[in-house]
């Protein structure tokens, strides 16, 4: 059932949602003396050794020779953007990274209705409009300088975009398990040169912690290529806004980081959207299921 799905979907980016601000609050914790494309490469380098046993299995299916293309380009795209991501993170606040990485849903919503003709509903549409008027109230664009950290971003969130339009399109075709060892596998070649160039000795607790980071990115993609492979992206892309509410809670609780009357305001205007449409799915399948409990023969 559509709805059903949908809901499902739904709860699979709310997990991924949460491990992803786990991983925000690490590499913040981290901070900024390594290199961001070596950390991005440690990283997903440690994530190859996570899936291993994935890759075991892949090998005796192959890769489609129509899939190797889309592999590729997704990875170079993924690449860059952690890159820019851990960038950013280590040099502006926890809750404007989350907040400015928030152009990510919109773009990619925009660009399932362009390119996938996705079916827009009122309160998808709602959604994905609130949140994103929540996003410019916080981030109030014109009235504060930009900063190379919050440009980093910005660009990193529309690189992001083109990552989940790719691994939407290949859901229609590969496994959830397929395509996250092949993002990890991919990333992992598209960082190495720069991390080999800029290269700067870690310390055991760096990579120790670069591995917690990699262990719940790892899961966390997983969490959000079933999520999209469950449902369409204009349902589970107005979720990830809840991400800027655990960010704020985050960034006061272990750095001190005061959000401004803005922040709030923004986003309280993000969890009443996002409140909105999960009650309005979870309504919808619900009523689906005695629908279809009432047509049931005998």
């Amino acid at each position: 059932m559509p709805q059903q799905s949908n809901l499902l979907g739904c709860l699979w980016m709310l997990a991924g949602g949460l491990l992803f601000v786990a991983v925000t609050v690490l590499v913040r914790h981290l901070g900024s003396d390594l290199p961001a494309i070596e950390a991005a490469f440690i990283r997903y380098l440690i994530g190859v050794v996570l899936v291993l046993p994935m890759i075991w299995r892949m090998r005796w299916r192959g890769i489609r020779p129509g899939s190797f293309k889309l592999y590729l380009v997704r990875g170079l795209l993924h690449g860059v953007a952690v890159m820019l991501w851990f960038y950013a993170m280590a040099r502006i606040p926890l809750a404007e990274v989350t907040a400015i990485g928030f152009s990510t849903p919109v773009f990619t919503a925009l660009g399932a209705i362009l390119i996938f003709r996705e079916q827009i509903r009122a309160r998808r549409m709602l959604a994905i409009a609130a949140g994103f008027i929540g996003t410019l109230v916080i981030l109030r664009p014109g009235f504060q300088t930009i900063e190379p950290g919050s440009l980093a971003q910005l660009i990193a969130a529309f690189l992001f975009a083109g990552s989940f339009l790719l691994a939407k399109k290949m859901t229609q075709r590969e496994s959830s398990g397929d395509i996250l060892v092949m993002l990890t596998i991919f990333c992992t070649l598209a960082l190495l040169p720069g991390a080999i160039y800029y290269w700067h000795q870690p310390t055991l607790v760096e990579v120790g912690w670069l591995a917690l980071v990699a262990v719940f990115a790892t899961t966390g993609h997983y969490a959000i290529t079933r999520a999209i492979s469950y449902a369409p992206l204009t349902v589970t892309q107005p979720l990830s806004f809840l991400q800027l509410v655990w960010a704020i809670l985050f960034g006061y609780w272990l750095f001190d980081e005061v959000p401004d009357t803005w922040v709030v305001i923004g986003a309280s205007m993000i969890v009443v959207a996002v409140s909105y449409l999960a009650h309005r799915e979870a309504m919808a399948a619900r009523r689906d299921k005695v629908q279809a409990a009432a047509s049931a023969p005998g």
